[in-house]
């Protein structure tokens, strides 16, 4: 093909812009079309007006320079830094371009493919260091990758912004199993990674979201470990012995709904995986385990795994996830597990659920195990009809913590000078005078590869609430709920349980306090000795 630019003389020509006759187009070849595809790839309806050259050059169909769609483009350009210069055309030669310019994707593959060993690569690293989650920073002039390691984020290398466009692009365009795989960079987006040939082999897969930002585009990349299910024992994880214990009766109930809270990342699906795969294993394989999950996040050996993905929207989201709980409830299950309660349609489904026969197990974010109610009463449900012993089963609240490195951690006792007055004075007043036992992070050694922490270990709290503890709750007086459910019901606090594993030696006081806020005096007088099972923490 070959274009040719006539340019007009006529002083009513509109500035700056040239028209073009679509006999023998020249010399496409030699700037190639890059609004098919990438990270300057237009939607169908700017396609139809336009078409944007790699020399700068953005043809657009003459008379429609005020078009909303050629308008939008062009604004995203110059947000992206693109710079670029109209060229008016027709309409027909804007279709011809679009329509033959495909030869050009062989090489976009090419180039994808090249990106996808190169993305593969970056998140084998990943895995060696036992990251949670990949930052991809594409920003003005350079593009910065980041690693959480134990919650922290540690620096993994830098690279041009034109490379980091290209990774992008190809993580979410060529990598991902969505619908619009498309990618928009001055967008919102979310998508996932499921095929397990693009991925190392310790992953099951990766969840993505982008923003854009001041300068480019940020990228998260939630890596999801195919290791959860080889051990279902909840103890490894940091639980108590109690824990583990209140957690085998709420599977044992055969109805009712059993709620995990924590914040993104605090291990609830971890949690929930452990929990559902001992059920099925204590059944012998004849229960039936239906999960609804936006997407599936880790293998359930023996359940049926279902996913809501491809909405368009978060609305349409929302409306899926409502109808996939209502059908779920149609396909004779005996345990139906919701990724999330996020809305009150879903909200609502999850608690008829649990009304009609079938044991419940979700996750909300919320703060505390009794701040669930709240958050259920903030989604739209009655009081009165959450606040039943008989339908809201069980509560579970957790937070994850850094473990000490147990070859280079430091005795608090005598490295005091290293803790704020006021931090040692909480820990003296609330946990021990004499700091015994008691441990703080280290310079880091071969063992922990110079972290000083070893993984992260569950800290948590879990109500199994009566009539009377709901009682309280829908008369509004938390305060009496709490009091009751400690002092009657034998409960321990999420804060009760972190500083039993300071008093062990097991966490730095420090890094708890920054997990579940200061150490109160009398929250724990004298911390029982801590049961730990052999590794006793999660990752």
């Amino acid at each position: 093909m070959k274009l040719r630019i006539a340019k007009h003389n006529n002083d009513q020509a509109q500035s700056h812009a040239v028209n073009m006759t679509f006999d023998n187009i020249q010399d496409v070849n030699s700037a190639d079309v890059i609004s098919n595809a990438g990270v300057f790839q237009a939607g169908e309806e700017e396609k139809k007006l336009l078409c944007l050259l790699a020399d700068g050059r953005l043809l657009v169909v003459a008379g429609q320079n005020l078009n909303p769609h050629v308008l939008s483009y062009q604004g995203r350009l110059e947000r992206m830094g693109r710079k670029f210069h109209v060229v008016h055309t027709t309409i027909e030669v804007i279709r011809r371009i679009n329509q033959n310019g495909s030869f050009l994707l062989a090489d976009r593959h090419q180039e994808h493919s090249m990106m996808q060993v190169t993305a593969k690569d970056m998140l084998t690293k990943a895995c060696r260091a036992r990251a949670s989650d990949v930052h991809l920073r594409v920003k003005r002039n350079c593009t910065e990758i980041f690693f959480r390691i134990h919650n922290d984020l540690v620096p993994a290398g830098g690279q041009t912004r034109e490379y980091g466009e290209r990774l992008l692009a190809t993580l979410y365009g060529a990598m991902t199993s969505v619908s619009d795989s498309s990618y928009k960079p001055t967008e919102r987006q979310d998508a996932s990674i499921a095929d397990r040939d693009k991925l190392p082999p310790e992953l099951y897969g990766v969840r993505i979201a982008t923003v854009p930002t001041n300068e480019g585009t940020v990228m998260v990349l939630r890596l999801l470990y195919n290791d959860a299910g080889d051990n279902i024992d909840l103890r490894p994880l940091g639980f108590t012995d109690a824990h583990a214990a209140a957690l085998q009766q709420l599977k044992e109930q055969p109805v009712g709904m059993n709620i995990i809270s924590g914040p993104t990342g605090s291990g609830k699906s971890t949690t929930l995986q452990r929990v559902l795969s001992g059920e099925i294993i204590e059944a012998g394989g004849k229960m039936h385990v239906l999960t609804i999950e936006d997407p599936v996040e880790y293998p359930i050996e023996g359940a049926v795994q279902t996913s809501v993905t491809n909405a368009g929207t978060e609305e349409e989201r929302s409306r899926l996830f409502a109808a996939a709980i209502s059908n779920a409830m149609r396909l004779d299950p005996d345990v139906i597990m919701i990724g999330e309660v996020r809305d009150k349609a879903s909200a609502q489904n999850a608690l008829r659920a649990s009304m009609t026969g079938h044991q419940v197990w979700t996750t909300v974010h919320a703060n505390s195990a009794l701040a669930i109610m709240d958050r259920l009463v903030d989604l739209g449900l009655p009081v009165n009809l959450v606040a039943d012993h008989t339908v809201v089963t069980g509560l579970v609240s957790q937070r994850l913590v850094k473990l000490l490195c147990p070859d280079c951690k430091l005795s608090l006792a005598t490295h005091q000078d290293q803790v704020a007055p006021a931090v040692l004075a909480r820990i003296k007043q609330s946990i021990s005078p004499t700091l015994e036992r008691m441990c703080i992070m280290g310079a880091g050694c071969p063992t922990c590869s110079h972290h000083g922490t070893i993984g992260r270990t569950v800290v948590a709290e879990i109500i199994i609430p009566d009539d009377q503890f709901f009682r309280y709750v829908r008369l509004g007086e938390k305060t009496q709920a709490i009091n009751y459910w400690l002092r009657e019901l034998g409960g321990r606090t999420m804060l009760d349980h972190a500083i039993e594993k300071v008093a062990a030696g097991l966490i730095d006081p420090r890094m708890a306090e920054k997990v579940v806020g200061h150490f109160t005096i009398g929250a724990t007088q004298q911390a029982p000795v801590l049961h730990v099972v052999e590794g006793g923490g999660a990752t």
